[in-house]
């Protein structure tokens, strides 16, 4: 049976620049077997190419189409909804360059869109910019509304942090187009060339991996190496098909069962190790 796999990054792969134990071998366990992914993640900051160098310092190997971003979700969504419109940008080089290969120009008055994404180059001048164009009807859009990031010093704002400032000075409501929006969901499936129920969504974060794998009707593995840890977990109303310690007892337990999809196991006469168990 087809299947692939949706892959967070931060928090799944690595943590900061450390690369966590067992997830080279999983990547590379996919590319030998063939199996489709996609490295997935809310941060707009970087392009294709950037996440691929730092995959590759860190001993994982990839290709820029291993990498779809909800800089790239935002821009394709934009396009569609716009076809050649015009942006004012609160972003980095990710998102500026995500726009611009779907046909948008950036500008810096009456645009049709305020977009803005992870940086750290916010400031008060471009939030006053931002709120006069808002105002005049420009529509608020978001890359993803995560209020924090993690960093190797701990967490700085996010991109719904930074919103949650134009929202409040506008009172309008911004758009999200990450994670876990069904629409970026959704386009990484299509990524795949699969439907929903033949990919699993691997990811640390219950409010966004999980969640929006949940909604489209994925499958969904949470790894306890980032933000959600098992004492979270009775906060949430809804729950992960599967729980790891991590990536690499994924790949172990996937390893056990002839790394058939999670939900499929050993027909009887093949069966030789105990089948993958859903929670």
């Amino acid at each position: 049976m087809r299947h692939g796999y949706l892959i967070d990054m931060d928090g799944v792969l690595y943590r900061g620049s450390d690369l966590i134990p067992g997830a080279d071998a999983f990547i590379q366990q996919l590319r030998k077997r063939r199996i489709p992914f996609r490295f997935l993640t809310n941060n707009s900051q970087r392009t294709r190419r950037d996440v691929v160098a730092k995959l590759s310092r860190m001993g994982i190997e990839a290709e820029e189409d291993d990498v779809f971003t909800c800089a790239m979700a935002t821009a394709r969504f934009l396009a569609r909804q716009k076809p050649g419109g015009t942006a004012y940008v609160i972003g980095e080089g990710g998102l500026l360059t995500a726009l611009h290969q779907n046909g948008f120009a950036v500008v810096d008055h009456d645009p049709d869109y305020v977009v803005v994404g992870e940086g750290r180059t916010f400031n008060l001048e471009m939030v006053e910019a931002a709120v006069r164009m808002l105002t005049k009807g420009a529509k608020l859009i978001a890359t993803n509304l995560d209020p924090s990031c993690p960093t190797q010093n701990g967490i700085r704002p996010g991109c719904g942090a930074m919103v949650a400032m134009l929202e409040s000075a506008t009172g309008l409501k911004a758009f999200g187009i990450g994670k876990p929006n069904p629409i970026m969901m959704q386009a990484a499936c299509d990524e795949l060339g699969l439907p929903p129920d033949q990919c699993v969504m691997i990811g640390d974060t219950m409010e966004t991996d999980i969640l929006g794998g949940t909604q489209l009707g994925m499958h969904t593995v949470l790894v306890l190496t980032g933000g959600t840890q098992s004492a979270d977990l009775a906060r949430f109303a809804y729950r992960p098909e599967y729980i790891m310690e991590s990536l690499g007892e994924f790949a172990r337990t996937l390893n056990a069962n002839d790394w058939l999809p999670p939900w499929r196991t050993v027909p009887a006469p093949l069966k030789r190790r105990r089948p993958l168990q859903a929670i």
